[in-house]
Parts: C-alpha cells; sequence; structure tokens
C-alpha cells in the first residue's frame, strides 16, 4: 500500500496524461492525487501537503508558473520540491523554471521509468543532511525552517535558486565544487542546461549576499567554494 508520506500531487488538465502518470506514481507505490488547475491544486495543498509536486506549465486557469510562485513565497509549502511538466523544451524556458524554484524538468513526451527515476532522484536529494538546522557563515545565517537569508541580523533578498545554492555550499563549506556537480547536486543531473548558467547564478548570489559575497570563492580551472578563509 503506498504510504501517506510519499503522495505525490499532479497538476495536470490534459486526461491522458493524468492517466499515464497517475499510473506510474502508483506503480512506484506512491499514492497520487490530481488537479487539474492552479485554484484546485491549491486547495489540495492545503488540505495534505504532498511529498513532491508534479506540475504542468500550462493550465486553464493560468499558468503553472504563476502556481509555483506561489508556492515558493508560503512558509508553510515553499520546502515542497515541484518537477514541471512541460512541452516547454527550450533553455531559458527552463531557466524560468528553476528560478521561480522548480527543481527539476521534464519535458514532454516523456517515458514512465524517466518520469518514476526523476521523482526518486529529488525525494532523495529533498531529504535534508542537516536537518532543519541553522547554517551559519561569518555574518550570514540560512534559517531552513523559514527559508530565509540573514546578513548581519537583518533579512536579505536573494531568489530561489541562489537560495539553494547558497545552501547547498553553507551545507558543504571549505569544499571546491565543479559546475557540473553544482548542477547535479543543486538542480538535479536530469536538468539540462548548460554549465555556464552556474556562473549566473554564482553572480547573482555574490550580488545578493552584498558585503558576504567574499564567502564564495572562485578556485580557477576547478569550480566554486564557500569558505570565510
Amino acid at each position: 500500500m503506498p504510504n501517506d508520506k510519499t503522495t505525490i500531487l499532479i497538476v495536470e488538465d490534459e486526461p491522458a496524461i493524468v492517466e499515464l502518470v497517475s499510473f506510474t506514481v502508483k506503480a512506484a507505490g506512491w499514492q497520487p492525487v490530481t488537479a487539474q488547475t492552479t485554484a484546485e491544486a491549491w486547495s489540495c495543498l492545503q488540505q495534505k501537503m504532498p511529498s513532491l509536486v508534479l506540475l504542468d506549465w500550462m493550465l486553464p486557469d493560468q499558468s503553472g508558473l504563476k502556481l509555483l510562485s506561489r508556492i515558493r513565497a508560503d512558509h508553510n509549502f515553499n520546502a515542497i520540491p515541484v518537477i514541471m511538466l512541460t512541452a516547454k523544451g527550450l533553455e531559458e524556458d527552463k531557466i524560468a523554471g528553476l528560478d521561480r524554484g522548480a527543481d527539476d524538468y521534464v519535458t514532454k513526451p516523456f517515458s514512465p521509468r524517466e518520469l518514476t527515476a526523476r521523482i526518486n532522484a529529488l525525494l532523495r536529494r529533498n531529504r535534508p543532511e542537516h536537518g532543519m538546522e541553522v547554517l551559519k557563515a561569518g555574518p550570514l545565517v540560512l534559517d531552513q525552517m523559514s527559508c530565509s537569508v540573514s546578513l548581519n541580523e537583518r533579512k536579505i533578498d536573494i531568489g530561489n535558486a541562489e537560495y539553494k545554492l547558497l545552501k547547498f555550499l553553507m551545507a558543504h563549506p571549505d569544499r571546491v565544487f565543479s559546475r557540473s556537480q553544482l548542477l547535479d547536486k543543486v538542480w538535479g543531473q536530469h536538468v539540462e542546461i548548460e554549465e555556464r548558467t552556474v556562473d549566473v547564478h554564482v553572480l547573482r548570489l555574490r550580488k545578493a549576499l552584498k558585503d558576504a559575497e567574499f564567502l564564495i570563492k572562485t578556485v580557477r580551472s576547478m569550480g566554486y567554494m564557500l569558505s570565510e578563509k
């Protein structure tokens, strides 16, 4: 029987895809819950928090990206992993989804095996390596419970993608990670975006950190690290 802890919310309005994804989820031992609109999905979220959301980009009432932004802006739901299901395959579309806080991206058509692998990988990766402890580095504090970052005890604005990158680096201080490793560890190895995208997010992260940007080190020919040294 599916475990209550592994409920998958499927937000999709195409009946054939709903049927395929629901069957795939059940076959993997998870419990599917379906919604055809963002409004219905939001209601489902409030009734029971899922372990993961499979979210279509194009929905009848509004864009799936708007629901994603709403999820990430709500402290009750912002830690739920979200995989975008979409026919949009351009890299700029993928980056747009990741910037809004998507954890992974599956382009239609996809195989049930691929989808199951993506969900499994994300559920494993989403298990907190350090619980929900507060991470600290110099004047910087990252609170995993509230998904907030403070510099010298004052909260700073930071994008979803930059928050994920910072959390990973703060959880692994003084270790160098290549661009490909960061793509794998932060966004998942299946996300087909170029390694140069990591440079863009590092640049944005440094800008957001202001006086604490010195914590993010560039290691020539190797990658990036977070260090107070």
